[in-house]
């Protein structure tokens, strides 16, 4: 039975995320206190050893990726961008509050998309090609352990349908830096794209097995979700 592990980071703190803006392709880098953030985890936590990192192609994603794995040069992967929020880009929902396209918008429908930008349903299809396009390049390598940096919502989307435990996409919100450990059965992931989310990270302590008496410390700390 192979197994591979796989680590999905959130990617840092952004100066548009602490003031409510939607970022998308907007290509804002780390803020001051993201990246102070980021180095304050990794020194105090422990972020599992990989094989290899792959980043969107953000600079809030490649900062993260390079920050908590400066040993390893990620690779870049297109396919898992943040939504393109089209005209809503970089504006608040306060800013758009009168906006009659924004207020279809987050009634949540799969085909209605900002205005130049992508439908949740597009996004869902790339976001979900990309992952699967990653697992089988990982496989055909053999890659045993590997760090995806990525977004929030990609995260959460990842989770919500290829996960197990089973859980709706609210439930899988994850601070910035970060994410959760994933274990890939090949034989399961060939038959039914299922994985099993195993562990949250980064972790307090160096686990043998982190199924043992797995411990959390996204209550105890204060970083930005």
């Amino acid at each position: 039975m192979k197994t591979y592990k796989i680590y999905l980071i959130r990617n840092g703190l952004t100066q548009g995320a602490v003031e409510g803006r939607y970022i998308g392709h907007t290509d804002e880098p780390l803020s001051v206190e993201g990246r102070k953030q980021l180095i304050e985890l990794a020194e105090n936590y422990i972020y599992p050893d990989v094989d290899a990192v792959i980043s969107s192609p953000l600079k809030r994603c490649t900062e993260t990726a390079k920050l908590l794995y400066p040993g390893k040069e990620p690779l870049i992967i297109d396919g898992i961008i943040e939504c393109n929020f089209g005209e809503f880009e970089n504006k608040s929902a306060d800013e758009l509050a009168d906006d009659e396209n924004f207020s279809e918008w987050i009634k949540g429908g799969l085909d209605i998309a900002p205005p130049h930008g992508e439908s949740n349903r597009e996004f869902s299809i790339r976001i979900y090609n990309a992952f699967i396009k990653i697992i089988e390049g990982i496989l055909k390598a053999g890659i045993k352990e590997t760090a995806i940096v990525t977004h929030g919502g990609i995260i959460m989307s990842w989770l919500s349908a290829f996960g197990l435990p089973e859980a709706p996409l609210t439930d899988w919100r994850t601070p910035c830096g970060c994410g959760y450990m994933i274990r890939l059965d090949a034989s399961v992931w060939s038959k039914i794209n299922k994985f099993e989310v195993i562990d949250e990270i980064p972790f307090i302590t160096e686990k043998e097995n982190p199924t043992d008496n797995p411990e959390s410390f996204w209550g105890d700390i204060n970083i930005q979700a």
